[in-house]
């Protein structure tokens, strides 16, 4: 296949492309056959901002094959090949959400994008440094997949402690709300489905931005291995919406965590 240069990528079109960022930069030329292919062997080394990039490039790409007569077998293979890949049983979640997410945007406007990409590139990272599986990620938040509950809280320090070293444009105080719980979802072809899921979100959106908040599922499988100088407090049992029980909420404290917020989001204390 005849690389493309400088001058040729220009005058394509977008529509010659798989995926064009929130930045603006073309990615996965498939301006004709050889370069479809080449997509198509490439599409798992590209970074997308989030699973509905993911699926609208995969879209692009699958047009481009059925137009030039190609058969993606392979491609459509490995494409379910994460999904076997996630945990199955005892499963524990770990959610993120960016903080004031739509001031943020109203604040940056064009530039958000770029911070997005960059949070969900140190949470990534984070992730897979934990051995954990991102599950999806949809507009600011990530969902993860972990067997084990130590590396769950593992991967939830480090976001926060890399998000809070990081220096952000303009001197921005960007903050994640961080949710872990554990449970026995089924896996399907959609992803996972369950009172679990249901149960980490909520608990995610009912922390505050800095925080990790866990259920007291997920403190019971690490309390025997905290790393030194991490502890956990009590927040109490909350109700949330759509649970039939209440659940007992733990702060994760660290010497360099910040400590002191107000009472959780989004639920009702337990009487």
């Amino acid at each position: 296949m005849a690389q493309l240069s400088a001058k040729e990528r220009a005058q394509l079109p977008d529509s010659a492309f798989a995926y064009i960022d929130s930045t603006g930069r073309r990615r996965l030329p498939i301006n004709d056959a050889a370069h479809v292919r080449n997509a198509l062997a490439r599409f798992d080394q590209v970074a997308f901002e989030d699973d509905a990039a993911r699926d609208r490039a995969r879209l692009q790409l699958l047009k481009a094959a059925k137009k030039h007569g190609i058969m993606p077998i392979g491609f459509v293979s490995a494409q379910l090949e994460p999904q076997r890949k996630l945990p199955k049983g005892d499963v524990t979640f770990l959610l993120t959400d960016i903080e004031g997410s739509t001031e943020l945007l109203e604040r940056l406007g064009d530039d958000y994008g770029p911070l997005l990409a960059d949070v969900r590139r140190l949470v990534r990272a984070a992730l897979r440094a934990a051995g954990g599986q991102q599950a999806s990620a949809r507009g600011d938040d990530v969902v993860a997949a972990f067997g084990r509950a130590p590396a769950a809280l593992e991967a939830a320090l480090t976001i926060q402690r890399q998000m809070s070293a990081r220096p952000w444009p303009g001197g921005i105080d960007v903050r994640v709300r961080i949710g872990i719980h554990r449970g026995r979802p089924a896996l399907t072809d959609t992803g996972y489905v369950g009172m679990s899921i249901h149960a980490a979100a909520r608990i995610c959106f009912a922390a505050h931005g800095k925080q990790i908040v866990l259920s007291s599922a997920v403190r019971a499988a690490v309390t025997d291995s905290l790393p030194d100088g991490v502890s956990l407090r009590s927040l109490g049992a909350w109700r949330f919406q759509g649970l039939p029980e209440p659940i007992e909420l733990f702060q994760v404290e660290a010497a360099d965590l910040l400590a002191d917020f107000p009472p959780p989001r989004s639920a009702s204390a337990a009487k």
